[in-house]
């Protein structure tokens, strides 16, 4: 019989410390210049993001773009990279200049969220070759707006109503690639997927988290020697 599963090479010390969930591999997937992107790891964290075995980066923060965050996470990541580039707090030309800035440095996708302006996204779509990807909490008329505009990829974020938004979007645009958050249980993230998801953003536990759980067997594994002594 032929070897149907992948054989693993990791190193001695170095292997991947944080998998994403198993059910992410039901979907499909996004084609990102010859990735075929399954799952984005929603984190900006170059420690977590080095330990990971997703297959994107999503790198959206509460803050302005960055070029020198955005840099850091490119040198740093072995697998593609969308940053957010438009919002609540950066919008207009200056989401644009970001935008265009980001493509130069080598992302593989620019973001911008539920509110940013049409007509930003359709000038910015003239200045950028990688794909826009709005993120959408429902499928309004601000929506269909704004895929019309020029946004390539739908990235749903609305929390337990996901799901429904993904379902949602599907049927109004069946050739358009969306990737969602799937939530933190298998089920979740399959509910997810049947609804028309190609992708799925996951969270990551924090690295305060993996420390204390890391901390935590270590004095397990200390009490019991001890015990065992």
């Amino acid at each position: 019989m032929p070897q149907t599963d992948p054989f693993v090479v990791e190193g001695t010390l170095r292997n991947v410390g944080i998998q994403v969930p198993e059910a992410i591999e039901q979907c499909s997937g996004i084609s990102l210049y010859g990735h075929c992107v399954k799952s984005l790891i929603f984190s900006t964290d170059i420690a977590i993001i080095r330990n990971s075995n997703a297959g994107a980066v999503l790198a959206v923060y509460p803050f302005t773009c960055q070029p020198a965050i955005t840099q850091a996470l490119l040198s740093a990541a072995e697998m593609p990279v969308l940053t957010g580039v438009g919002g609540a707090v950066t919008t207009g030309q200056r989401a644009i200049d970001l935008a265009v800035h980001s493509d130069m440095q080598g992302v593989a996708g620019v973001v911008v969220n539920a509110s940013t302006d049409p007509n930003t996204i359709a000038r910015m779509a003239e200045r950028v070759d990688v794909p826009i990807v709005v993120t959408v909490t429902k499928l309004d008329a601000m929506a269909f707006d704004q895929i019309a505009a020029g946004a390539r990829i739908v990235n749903v974020a609305a929390a337990k109503e996901t799901p429904r938004v993904v379902a949602d979007i599907r049927r109004a645009f069946p050739a358009m690639p969306i990737m969602a958050s799937g939530g933190s249980t298998d089920e979740s993230i399959l509910s997810t997927i049947d609804a028309g998801a190609n992708a799925i953003s996951w969270t990551p536990p924090t690295l305060q988290e993996l420390e204390r759980r890391i901390m935590d067997r270590h004095r397990q594994k200390n009490d019991l020697t001890f015990v065992a002594a």
